[in-house]
């Protein structure tokens, strides 16, 4: 009797024992998945924070060109408005005519220089391929070698990005 006493009594804390274990190894993974959820809250956030910080760029930006944009276009408006008042004087001699356009093509070029545009490719200026686009070449002792000859279409730089190439006649090359 006193062995099935001692059985039972290791039996009972043999299961004591294991639901203490099984109590430890739920809390433990009670505590690891606590920590789960905390993170995965915390990235959850993170993401959220950084999709609104990405919406908000954008629009940002889109607002910035647009704001941009119609900013340079004030600035063209009144180019037009002397425009539309050249057209529609019918009285104007051809030398007023002319020194009306010469006031706004002045105007334009005020204009772009604000902007940061400048023009390029002079006649007697250096060849450069990187700016000029050599369309002619011509034989000519009174110009150097790689010299421009003549200028087709004139190039643009905005600040010092290429916008449009000069398209020009190289001489001696």
């Amino acid at each position: 009797m006193k062995k099935e006493k001692k059985v039972t009594e290791n039996t009972e804390e043999q299961v004591e024992e294991t639901k203490v274990e099984e109590t430890k190894e739920e809390s433990a993974e009670n505590k690891l998945q606590k920590a789960l959820d905390e993170k995965n809250d915390q990235f959850l956030r993170l993401y959220a924070e950084y999709d609104n910080f990405r919406k908000r760029s954008q629009k940002e930006k889109q607002d910035i060109y647009s704001s941009s944009k119609a900013d340079v276009i004030k600035e063209i408006l009144p180019v037009i408005d002397n425009f539309e008042r050249a057209a529609s004087n019918k009285e104007a001699s051809y030398e007023d005519y002319q020194k009306g356009i010469e006031m706004i093509f002045n105007q334009f070029i005020n204009i772009l220089s604000k902007q940061g545009v400048e023009g390029f490719g002079e006649k007697g200026d250096a060849f450069d391929p990187n700016i000029h686009n050599a369309v002619m070449t011509v034989d000519d002792d009174t110009l150097g070698e790689n010299v421009i000859a003549e200028v087709f279409t004139k190039g643009y730089k905005l600040n010092d990005k290429v916008i449009r190439d000069a398209v020009v006649k190289v001489a001696n090359s």
